[in-house]
C-alpha cells in the first residue's frame, strides 16, 4: 500500500498547488537546530578536576519559535546556521573560552545564558519575528545546562 514509487510528475506551483496553499496553518511552531564545537576552559574558585585547563566537545541545541511565512517556513535552517557560524561560533570553536567570552566563570550555566542572549540579539536584526524558546548546552553527552525564554524574561 505504501511501497516504493517513482515520482513521474513533480508538483508545479500554480498548476498543481496554488501559492495560497503553501502555508497550511497559523500556529506557532518550534524549530530546532543543533551544533557542536570544541573548546578549552578552566573554572575559577572550583575545587575539582575542572579547575585545571581542559577541553570539551560541546553540543548546543537551539529551539526557536515563530509563525510560518507565506510559503510555510518559520525560519530557514540555513539562516540559523549562518547566525551560529558568523556571530556565535566564532567566539567558541577551538578557543580558550576564558579569553573569548565576557568576564565570567566559563561554566555551562553561564555559557548557555550568553549563547541564548547572542542568538536573541541576532534574531532581533531579522524580520521573521522568530524568538528563542530555549538553548541547551551539553558539556558532556550526559551533562547540560539549559536557558528557557520564560526564565530569561521573568526572573
Amino acid at each position: 500500500m505504501y511501497g516504493f514509487t517513482i515520482v513521474e510528475n513533480l508538483q508545479k506551483i500554480d498548476k498543481d498547488i496554488k501559492k495560497h496553499e503553501l502555508k497550511y496553518h497559523k500556529k506557532r511552531v518550534l524549530v530546532c537546530k543543533e551544533f557542536t564545537f570544541d573548546a578549552a576552559h578552566h573554572l575559577h574558585c572550583y575545587e575539582g578536576k575542572c579547575k585545571n585547563l581542559h577541553g570539551h566537545t560541546y553540543n548546543v541545541i537551539f529551539g526557536l519559535s515563530g509563525f510560518a511565512n507565506e510559503i510555510g517556513i518559520v525560519i530557514d535552517f540555513g539562516e540559523i546556521k549562518s547566525i551560529w557560524k558568523e556571530q556565535i561560533e566564532i567566539h567558541l570553536d577551538h578557543r580558550y573560552l576564558n579569553d573569548t567570552l565576557p568576564n565570567m566563570n566559563t561554566t555551562a550555566e553561564n555559557m548557555v545564558v550568553w549563547i541564548y542572549e547572542e542568538m536573541e540579539k541576532a534574531l532581533l536584526d531579522k524580520s521573521n519575528e522568530c524568538r528563542v524558546e530555549f538553548v541547551k548546552l551539553y558539556e558532556t553527552p550526559t551533562s547540560y545546562a539549559e536557558a528557557r525564554r520564560e526564565w530569561m524574561i521573568n526572573e
